[in-house]
């Protein structure tokens, strides 16, 4: 489940309101794509803008809909018991792990983030990710936390964000984290335009946006650069430099929602009021990607 392949799909609004039709569609083309998990209610799923209710249906027609494939919900919120009852709701819908970053309005400290993580590793009887995300969470992990947080129970992934440094350089740092943290931890990369370099350097997993809508293009990536095909992973990344630009300058929600609008998965508006996809000359931009080879399905 924490290994290989992870989409991470949108979850389309319509009025506020989930699209469950284009949202089943989604799912299915995920399982039609064989990808390793699907990490339902992520960042790009919107999970922060959606109620209780919302959430739970959600994950509710993610598990119908993935059969076989694992389906891990984010179960992040400001109060920790929302994040118990999300949690509650996640695992009676049959998902085989959780997702959380340490969501707060607050600032937190270290020993804060540190006891949010015990109290819900403890709650939980399926697998918890735990999601180093700084740019949403204002909250950075050190290594020494990441391990801290690792012996705790039901701990099954760390969704690691861009790997500074060299490659020799991102390879220590993964070595250092095994030797430290038990061995049924996987480490995975987040940050689509860095994800190619932090599976080179040795991640188990990519925590995919690109995947969650174009399974087949993240796929290809995802093979080449697992297999050290570092000519074939320089091309991909080439022909996906738009995306990694505008992902690099939006966030990946935007431009990944612009994306499902035009390609049809998504009717417009797709996102929580009052986010809006791109518009002018960056939707242009993105809708001569989706007319070329570099998303294209197998």
């Amino acid at each position: 489940m924490f290994n290989g392949l992870s989409a991470f799909p949108l979850t389309p609004l319509v009025n506020g309101n989930v699209d469950e039709k284009a949202f089943t569609a989604l799912i299915e083309t995920l399982v039609a794509a064989k990808v390793d998990a699907i990490g339902a209610l992520g960042s790009t799923g919107s999970y922060a803008y959606l109620s209780r209710a919302q959430r739970a249906r959600v994950a509710q027609r993610a598990t119908a809909a993935a059969g076989d494939v694992p389906v891990v919900v984010s179960i992040g919120a400001v109060n920790i018991d929302d994040v118990l009852r999300l949690a509650d709701d996640a695992q009676q819908a049959g998902v085989s792990g959780v997702l959380m970053a340490p969501v707060s309005y607050q600032p937190l400290s270290r020993d804060e983030v540190y006891r949010l993580y015990e109290r819900v590793s403890q709650a939980v009887a399926v697998p918890l990710c735990v999601y180093d995300n700084p740019a949403t969470t204002r909250f950075s992990f050190d290594d020494e936390l990441l391990i801290a947080v690792c012996q705790l129970p039901n701990i099954g992934s760390l969704k690691l964000g861009p790997l500074s440094g060299t490659r020799a350089e991102a390879s220590a740092r993964l070595q250092a984290l095994r030797q430290a943290i038990p061995e049924t931890i996987t480490l995975g990369i987040s940050g689509d335009a860095h994800a190619a370099a932090g599976l080179l350097a040795g991640c188990d997993v990519w925590y995919s946006v690109l995947a969650g809508l174009f399974p087949h293009a993240a796929r290809r990536l995802s093979q080449a650069a697992f297999q050290g095909r570092e000519e074939e992973v320089a091309r991909l990344n080439a022909e996906l430099a738009p995306l990694w630009a505008l992902f690099q300058r939006y966030g990946s929600l935007r431009p990944i929602a612009t994306l499902a609008e035009l390609s049809g998965a998504a009717q417009p508006p797709c996102l929580p009021f009052p986010l809006r996809t791109l518009q002018g000359g960056d939707r242009e931009q993105l809708a001569a990607l989706l007319s070329g080879s570099a998303l294209r399905p197998e």
